[in-house]
């Protein structure tokens, strides 16, 4: 237990090293990143390090599978040097019980980046999109989606414009049906409200059929001064990437809110397969922890004085590199429907485990 301890102490150790390194290197490439992108907009040097802050927990998020098989590197090739491995299997224990504390950890590490970092990954995410929209758009337009069905707002010459829609359609052109628009006067009040069977969204403009339009503003019969039209061109800063980019914005939604925005995607008509995929490689995310550990760990938990030690932390770094890609196109797979969800997003970790035990289990035996 003692020796356990000193294990896990030594991993963590090298954890918040390698982490504290990195996330510096993150923070002033990121920096650098946002003066380039907001060259054209005129904002302060706090803003650009607030919107670089919001980035970083999830940049975090992303890294530590790279994090941890470094962590783990660094232990064993530490160990090994010191000849404290020896020392450990002279005692009767395995190499691979030295395992136990490092497993244990990467488990513990990945449950709170499901259960804590996630959401707060989320929600900066969140909040950088929108700080990064209005800053480059003057805050233009805003999307969500209920069981209600999707709703938009846009700015307009005039104030902004409110779109609710109770189905979509995605083809080559956006399409939404049983369309209501509201637009609003720089005050708020309600200057004008349409209603149409269908909007399509052609080359910045909603095309509307079989609209017909309400002027609301005071002193007027909205009624009796509607006026019906068979289609009606509507002039809009949204673009057809712009609503499917932050559609597909999984990282901005907490693992929490997951399923109830599944169920209301479905219910919009909105295809999910790619937010269930995500769900699910979350929920795998100590797993894949895991097996970085083990990959790690069979190339590295053996004495220095067999040499290659160089060639053997850059193939178990390859061959991490390796298995996230995987693990990256099996989600892609998963998300277009040539891969079973659960398949797609725990296969990979699985395999790696099962690929790494065997290594040891070979290194062991030998």
């Amino acid at each position: 237990m003692i020796l356990d301890r000193y294990f896990a102490r030594r991993f963590m150790q090298s954890f918040l090293v390698i982490g504290g390194i990195f996330l510096t290197l993150m923070i002033l490439i990121d920096l650098i990143e946002q003066v380039r992108r907001f060259d054209e907009v005129d904002l302060s040097f706090g803003r650009l390090l607030q919107l670089t802050l919001l980035n970083t927990p999830a940049a975090i998020s992303e890294m530590l599978p790279l994090l941890v098989i470094l962590a783990t590197i660094a232990l064993f090739v530490g160990l090994a040097r010191t000849s404290e491995l020896v020392v450990t299997r002279a005692t009767g224990r395995s190499g691979i019980r030295a395992l136990v504390a490092p497993v244990l950890l990467a488990l513990v590490i990945g449950a709170l980046a499901v259960t804590l970092l996630n959401p707060i990954a989320a929600a900066t995410s969140e909040e950088y999109n929108r700080l990064s929209d209005s800053y480059r758009n003057n805050g233009s337009s805003a999307l969500s989606i209920s069981g209600e069905g999707l709703w938009l707002r846009q700015s307009t010459e005039t104030g902004q414009a409110v779109i609710h829609a109770r189905g979509t359609a995605n083809g080559d052109e956006l399409k939404l049906s049983d369309v209501t628009i509201v637009s609003f006067n720089p005050d708020g009040k309600p200057t004008q409200q349409i209603a149409a069977e269908q909007a399509r969204l052609i080359d910045g403009s909603w095309v509307l059929s079989n609209a017909k339009v309400w002027n609301l503003e005071d002193g007027q019969n909205p009624e009796t001064q509607s006026v019906e039209h068979a289609q009606l061109d509507l002039p809009t800063t949204l673009t057809r990437q712009r609503i499917l980019d932050t559609l597909g914005q999984q990282d901005s939604v907490s693992v929490y809110d997951l399923p109830q925005l599944i169920a209301d995607l479905r219910e919009a008509g909105f295809s999910t397969k790619q937010y269930e995929v995500w769900l699910q490689v979350q929920l795998a995310r100590p797993i894949f922890l895991v097996s970085m550990v083990l990959i790690g760990a069979a190339f590295t938990m053996r004495h220095v004085r067999f040499g290659g030690t160089g060639a053997a932390v850059l193939t178990a770094v390859l061959l991490g590199f390796a298995i996230y890609f995987v693990r990256n196109f099996a989600q892609i797979l998963g998300e277009n429907g040539q891969l079973p969800i659960y398949v797609a997003a725990w296969a990979p970790p699985v395999a790696a485990i099962l690929l790494s035990l065997g290594l040891l289990l070979h290194a062991e035996d030998g």
